[in-house]
C-alpha cells in the first residue's frame, strides 16, 4: 500500500519486527540500483528501462518535452536508439529545434515538434498529440522544461503515459509544497511534495527519485514494483537549505544555500541579516535608545508600513481618554 509507515519481516519462527528506516529505504527504492546513462544526467536512463521491463502491453511509444538536440540531457534517446521506441519530440528553442530535426540519426522513428508547450485547451500537449498517431496510454512522458513542467502536466487530461518522469526543483525540502506560477516567462520548478500531490490527484503513485527527476506510475500498475512505502520521506533524501531566527534577530543558514542554477552565487549569513549588529539582542531587554533606534531603523527599511505604524501611533496618543463617569464594569 502506497504510504504504508510500517513494514515487517516475515518469520515463521519468531513475532514479525518492523524494519529500520535505513532498511525501509532500501527496500522502497529498489529501483535506484538499476541507475545509469547513456544520455540522461542522473541514472534516469537505468531506471526508466528497468521500470519500463515491468510493465504489460508496452506499445513502444514515448514523448520527450524539452528534447534540445535530442541527445544532450535527453530522457528517450536510449528507448529510441537501442530499445525501437517511436518518439514525439517537442522543443520550442528555434535553434535547439533546428539541430535536433537536421542532425537526429533516428529521424524514421521520431516526429519533431518546434513549440513550446502551455497549459491551455490550444497549446496544451492534449493538442499537441492529437495532432499526432499515438496510443492515449503511451508508455513514457517525459517533461523538463526548466520551470512549468507541473502546470503543464495538470493540463494533461486526453492521454495517460504509463510513466512519467517529470523534472522538480531540488533545493525545496520534502515538507514544502511550492508551485510556481503558470507563467511562460517564470522560471523557478516546482517542489517534489507539490508534484507528488499532482500525481496522486491524477491516479499515479511514486516509483523512484533521482537527484532531479521523479518518476511516477499509473496506479494500475503500481503493485507490479513492490514497494512497501512510497512516501517522500523514505523515496528521498532531501538537499535543503534551512533559513531560522535566534530570539536576539538574529538569521541563522544551513545547508548549502547557494543558487545552482547560477555557479559562484551562495548566500551567506551576513548578507541576509535583517537587523544590524547593535539592534541584534532580545527585544525585551532593549534600551531606551535601541527601541527609538529600532523605529528608524524599520521606517527606513519599511517607509510604507512605518509610516502606517506612526500614524496608528499618533492616533492613539491623541485620542481622548474615556472619563472615568463614563466607564462602568462588565456584567
Amino acid at each position: 500500500m502506497p504510504g504504508a509507515r510500517e513494514l515487517t519481516s516475515p518469520s515463521t519462527d519468531a513475532p514479525s519486527q518492523p524494519l529500520s528506516l535505513a532498511a525501509l529505504k532500501r527496500s522502497s527504492r529498489w529501483l535506484s540500483a538499476y541507475a545509469g546513462n547513456v544520455t540522461s544526467q542522473t541514472g534516469e536512463d537505468g531506471i526508466v528501462t528497468k521500470a519500463l521491463s515491468l510493465l504489460p502491453d508496452l506499445n513502444h511509444w514515448c514523448v520527450e518535452l524539452g528534447a534540445w538536440d535530442g541527445r544532450y540531457g535527453s530522457n528517450t534517446y536510449d528507448l529510441i536508439d537501442r530499445q525501437g521506441y517511436q518518439a514525439v519530440l517537442i522543443e520550442g528553442d528555434v535553434d535547439r529545434f533546428r539541430k535536433l530535426s537536421s542532425d537526429y540519426p533516428q529521424k524514421d522513428q521520431a516526429i519533431f515538434v518546434n513549440a513550446y508547450v502551455g497549459w491551455s485547451a490550444d497549446d496544451g500537449l492534449d493538442q499537441i498529440l492529437r495532432r499526432n498517431s499515438i496510443p492515449q496510454a503511451f508508455d513514457f512522458l517525459s517533461v523538463d522544461v526548466d520551470g512549468n513542467d507541473y502546470h503543464i502536466w495538470r493540463a494533461m487530461k486526453d492521454f495517460k503515459p504509463k510513466l512519467v518522469l517529470i523534472e522538480y526543483n531540488f533545493t525545496i525540502a520534502n515538507s514544502v509544497e511550492f508551485t510556481q506560477p503558470a507563467d511562460a516567462n517564470c522560471s523557478q520548478g516546482s517542489s517534489a511534495a507539490a508534484l507528488v500531490k499532482l500525481a496522486n490527484e491524477k491516479d499515479y503513485e511514486l516509483i523512484a527519485v533521482t537527484k532531479l527527476n521523479l518518476l511516477f506510475v499509473d496506479r494500475a500498475y503500481y503493485a507490479l514494483f513492490g514497494i512497501p512505502d512510497n512516501s517522500l520521506e523514505v523515496m528521498r533524501d532531501e538537499e535543503p537549505n534551512y533559513i531560522f531566527f535566534g530570539y536576539d534577530g538574529t538569521v541563522f543558514l544551513a545547508g548549502r544555500c547557494r543558487l545552482e542554477w547560477h555557479p559562484g552565487w551562495q548566500l551567506s549569513a551576513p548578507r541576509v541579516q535583517l537587523l544590524p549588529r547593535f539592534l541584534r539582542t532580545n527585544a525585551e531587554r532593549y534600551t531606551f535608545l535601541q527601541k527609538q533606534l529600532l523605529r528608524v531603523f524599520f521606517l527606513l527599511h519599511n517607509p510604507k508600513e512605518g509610516l502606517m505604524r506612526m500614524r496608528r501611533y499618533l492616533r492613539r496618543k491623541m485620542r481622548p481618554r474615556a472619563s472615568r463617569t463614563d466607564e462602568s464594569p462588565a456584567g
